[in-house]
């Protein structure tokens, strides 16, 4: 048989009433100092739940938009009495879907959907050709304590990377994320980014990581990539 906290405490009350009643009566300025404290922790502290919480889904719901903005089709015209979402242009759909991602980062940074907008930011500058700009946000991204966001900004920043001919920054990226797979970025994924980069500057090392990958991972999607890759290389 269990006992409540308050049934266990009922053998040593009779003796310690007294007591209690001449602590109170002494101290009873303190104590209601305290009380009211601790009414004042309690309040704040439920408002800062509260307001996380309530952050979160309203973090949540303009990352819902922001990505509907950043996926809406690029047509020549917009369509007559649609109220669907697309732009004339790439680089107008970029423009705008980075307006609200960043929107969403700044006012939201505490809570995922904001480290995930920062993400999608980084992406649109990328999109827009922004690359050092891109670069610096993606640093920013890659020290968020979600591991699958900050996965993600660092396989996008060694791509950067690559685009600047930073290869050996590439390199040591890919090699720092095939030691420390996530969801987002499993060791294939990783595995399969370095030897794409090593079949220019090493195709030894290139081929020995795509017969890796097509080993480990012979009947999934990494594995039969690296297959015919390695297939395409020896052609």
């Amino acid at each position: 048989m269990r006992y409540t906290r308050q049934e266990l405490k009922q053998d040593k009350f009779a003796e310690k009433a007294a007591g209690a009643v001449h602590w109170t009566v002494v101290h009873r300025n303190m104590l209601i100092s305290g009380a009211i404290a601790l009414v004042v922790v309690v309040a704040v502290a439920t408002g800062i739940f509260w307001y996380r919480e309530h952050g979160q889904a309203e973090a949540a719901k303009k990352l819902g938009d922001a990505l509907v903005t950043y996926n809406a089709p690029v047509l020549a015209e917009p369509v007559q009495g649609s109220q669907m979402v697309s732009f004339t242009s790439a680089t107008d759909r970029a423009n705008a879907a980075k307006k609200q991602f960043y929107a969403i980062s700044s006012e939201y940074g505490f809570a995922s959907a904001g480290q995930w907008a920062h993400y999608f930011a980084a992406l649109c500058e990328i999109d827009l050709g922004n690359y050092p700009v891109a670069e610096g946000q993606l640093k920013d991204v890659e020290k968020s304590r979600d591991m699958e966001v900050s996965s993600l900004a660092k396989l996008v920043l060694a791509s950067v990377y690559r685009n600047e001919k930073k290869d050996s920054e590439a390199v040591a990226i890919y090699k720092e994320l095939i030691d420390h797979p996530t969801l987002s970025v499993p060791k294939t994924t990783a595995q399969l980014a370095l030897a794409d980069l090593y079949q220019t500057t090493q195709p030894a090392e290139a081929s020995k990581l795509y017969e890796q990958i097509a080993k480990d991972d012979a009947k999934g999607p990494a594995g039969q990539i690296a297959a015919q890759r390695q297939k395409g290389a020896a052609q």
